[in-house]
C-alpha cells in the first residue's frame, strides 16, 4: 500500500483553507457608473477621460493572467545561470561522495539495464509533461475554480479516489495490453494535474517555474546516485522509508484534528511535512531508481515482465510530492521577505 499513501496529503487541507477565502469570496465587479445629474448633455462636455478609464479597468478585470515581469539584463541572467549550473553541480559532486563511496563491481551499468532506466525515465518525463499540461488547462478554462468554489472537501476526496483507482487499474493491466495500459496510465496522469491546478492559483507562474527547476535538480542529481551506486545498496530502505512517509502522512493531517490554539504542535507537524517529506521522498527517488534496475535484471533473466509505465508512476509521484514542498518552501522565503 506504499502507492497509495505517496499522495499529496497535505495539499487537501492547504486548498481547502485557501478556497473559503480565495474561491467563495470573489471580487465583486461593478460595470455601472453613477448616474448623471443633467440628462440632456452636450458631445463636448462628455467625460472622455472617465470613459477611458472604466474601459481600462473593464479590460484589466478580464485579463486573470499576472503581469509580465520586466526581462532581466543579459549579465544577471548569465550570473544566475552559472551560480545555479555551479550549485547543480557541487551538490552532484557532494552527493555522489557521501552516498556513493561504493561503486558498481560489474564493470558498469549493462545495456538491458540502461535501456530500461532510459525507458523509464522517459514515460516518466512524458507523465510529468501530462500533468503540467492539464493542469495548466484547467487552470486556464477555469474548470477547477468552478469546481473549488462549489465544494473543495468533494473535488479533493473525489480526486484522491480517481488518482489511486487509475493507479491501481494501470498497474494491474497487463504491457502486452498496452491500449488499455496507456489510456490508465493518461487518466492517471489527468487526475493528478486536477489535484496540481488548484496549486497554480496561489503561487505565480514565476514561483512554479523555479520550484520545477529545483525539484528536476534534486531528483536528477539522486537518481545519478541511484543509477551508479552498488547494485541493491539501496533497497534496504524500503521498510524505514515506508514508516517515514506514514509519519508524514499522518503529519499532514493534524491541522484537521488539532485545535488551533495549539499552535506548537501545529508548527512541529509543520515542520515534519515539509522537511520530513522531502527527506522521505528524496530517499523514496533513490530507492525507486535501484527497484527500477533491479527489475531489469529480473526481466533479462526472463521472471518478470518489462513495464516501464509501472515504474514511471512511483518517480511521478517523487516529483509531485518534491515540487509540492518546494513551492511550499519558496512561497514561505517569499512571504518572509514581504
Amino acid at each position: 500500500m506504499a502507492f497509495s499513501m505517496r499522495q499529496p496529503f497535505r495539499l487537501t487541507s492547504a486548498l481547502t483553507g485557501a478556497s473559503k477565502t480565495a474561491f467563495r469570496s470573489p471580487a465583486i465587479r461593478s460595470f455601472h457608473s453613477k448616474p448623471a445629474t443633467n440628462f440632456f448633455t452636450s458631445r463636448t462636455t462628455t467625460p472622455i477621460n472617465a470613459l477611458a478609464k472604466a474601459r481600462n479597468a473593464f479590460r484589466q478585470s478580464r485579463n486573470y493572467q499576472q503581469p509580465a515581469a520586466a526581462a532581466p539584463s543579459g549579465g544577471n541572467l548569465v550570473q544566475k545561470l552559472v551560480v545555479g549550473g555551479a550549485l547543480f553541480g557541487g551538490t552532484l559532486v557532494a552527493i555522489n561522495l557521501v552516498f556513493n563511496r561504493e561503486t558498481r563491481e560489474d564493470g558498469g551499468m549493462p545495456p538491458y539495464e540502461r535501456a530500461y532506466l532510459n525507458d523509464t525515465f522517459m514515460h516518466t518525463g512524458l507523465g510529468i509533461g501530462i500533468i503540467g499540461l492539464s493542469a495548466r488547462t484547467m487552470f486556464q478554462s477555469g474548470f477547477m475554480y468552478r469546481m473549488m468554489a462549489t465544494n473543495p472537501w468533494v473535488v479533493m476526496i473525489g480526486g484522491l479516489g480517481l488518482s489511486i483507482g487509475t493507479m491501481m487499474a494501470t498497474r494491474a493491466t497487463s504491457p502486452d495490453n498496452y491500449v488499455q495500459k496507456y489510456a490508465f496510465w493518461g487518466a492517471f496522469n489527468a487526475t493528478q494535474g486536477a489535484l496540481l491546478a488548484p496549486l497554480l492559483f496561489m503561487a505565480p507562474p514565476a514561483l512554479i517555474a523555479r520550484a520545477g527547476l529545483y525539484t528536476l535538480a534534486m531528483m536528477g542529481s539522486i537518481s545519478f546516485v541511484g543509477a551508479t551506486a552498488k547494485q541493491e545498496k539501496y533497497l534496504y530502505l524500503g521498510g524505514p522509508l515506508l514508516a517515514g512517509v506514514a509519519l508524514v502522512a499522518v503529519s499532514g493531517f493534524a491541522p484537521l484534528v488539532l485545535p488551533a490554539t495549539a499552535v506548537r504542535t501545529l508548527a512541529v507537524t509543520e515542520n515534519i511535512w515539509l522537511w520530513g517529506g522531502l527527506a522521505v521522498f528524496g530517499g523514496f527517488t533513490l530507492y525507486d531508481v535501484q527497484k527500477v534496475l533491479m527489475h531489469a535484471r529480473l526481466a533479462e533473466r526472463g521472471i518478470i515482465q518489462k513495464d516501464a509505465v509501472n515504474e514511471s508512476i512511483s518517480l511521478e509521484l517523487d516529483f509531485l510530492n518534491i515540487f509540492i514542498r518546494m513551492v511550499q518552501i519558496l512561497m514561505m522565503q517569499q512571504g518572509r521577505r514581504k
